[in-house]
């Protein structure tokens, strides 16, 4: 019997996380996560950690391209050892799916493809052009979450469901404020997609990451008023700091952010943009010197 699986795709801070720890909240299913982070610190796999779960973890690169055969391997481990009832991949917000969605359907026998969920974020699709990638990632779903229009306009979400209709006229679109959804609509869907094998997939070329581990505590106003001044370029920060002894989980989108406490024992913190290595030193320096 083959065992469906979903992926869940979107830009950098959409709300992939958030939507998979509400799924697992509400699932009546045994669930098994393929989580795809692209940097060397693996953080949302942590955020998710603690849930009756198995988890396989591929960083460094994406799934749909470098890391297609850690994919092939994690999933066939998955269904031999767990047996789940499902499986969801949780892209990298910088995956392009086609190619892993070609991958599913004909690598990998074991799997029946289910559903391709796209997650957009209402409050800065326009301010932050999300290219071709982000277009890609829409084309394929067969459901769209206009996540965030709690804090978006109007009149900038019905601009946007306009858009999105004419990227992909057959999803289902539906609005969410922090990706609150019920698991019966993402599921039970059983996409049909025809890929062809041409694949050019340039996502990298540009953006970059960079890491930050230590086990200091740091001054909270002045964590804040660093996080106030980071540059444009940053598009995306997460991860878990100690400040003043005591550790949030720190989530920064497009110049918002957002530190909500959380378990942890030591500050991880990763930074992805768009031609970041420049301040890479820079940035690194200021948070030494903001140590408690």
């Amino acid at each position: 019997m083959r065992t469906p699986i979903s992926i869940i795709t979107g830009y950098l801070g959409a709300g992939k996380t958030t939507l998979i720890k509400n799924i697992l909240d509400n699932a009546d299913r045994k669930i098994a996560i393929i989580m795809n982070e692209f940097g060397e610190i693996n953080i949302d796999s942590k955020i998710i950690k603690g849930k009756n779960i198995n988890i396989a973890e591929l960083s460094g690169g994406c799934v749909c391209c470098s890391l297609t055969g850690e994919f092939e391997l994690a999933a066939k481990e998955l269904i031999k050892k767990y047996k789940p009832d499902i499986i969801i991949v949780e892209t990298t917000g910088l995956a392009e799916p086609d190619a892993l969605i070609f991958d599913i359907e004909n690598e990998l026998p074991e799997l029946k493809l289910d559903s391709i969920i796209a997650i957009v974020d209402s409050d800065n699709f326009f301010k932050y052009p999300i290219g071709k990638t982000g277009k890609i990632q829409i084309e394929m779903a067969d459901i769209i979450l206009l996540n965030k229009v709690d804090v978006a306009q109007k009149k900038e979400i019905d601009k946007l469901e306009n858009e999105i209709r004419r990227i992909n006229n057959r999803a289902n679109i539906v609005e969410t404020k922090f990706a609150r959804i019920s698991n019966d609509v993402l599921f039970g869907i059983y996409s049909k997609q025809e890929i062809k094998k041409e694949f050019e997939h340039d996502h990298l070329n540009k953006i970059g990451f960079f890491s930050f581990e230590s086990e200091k505590s740091f001054d909270k106003k002045k964590f804040e008023r660093l996080l106030k001044a980071l540059p444009r370029e940053i598009y995306r920060l997460k991860g878990f700091v100690n400040l003043d002894n005591n550790y949030y989980l720190v989530n920064y989108v497009a110049q918002k952010y957002s530190l909500d406490k959380f378990k942890a024992d030591k500050t991880q913190l990763v930074f992805i943009g768009e031609n970041i290595r420049k301040f890479k030193e820079k940035i690194l320096n200021s948070i030494d010197l903001i140590n408690n």
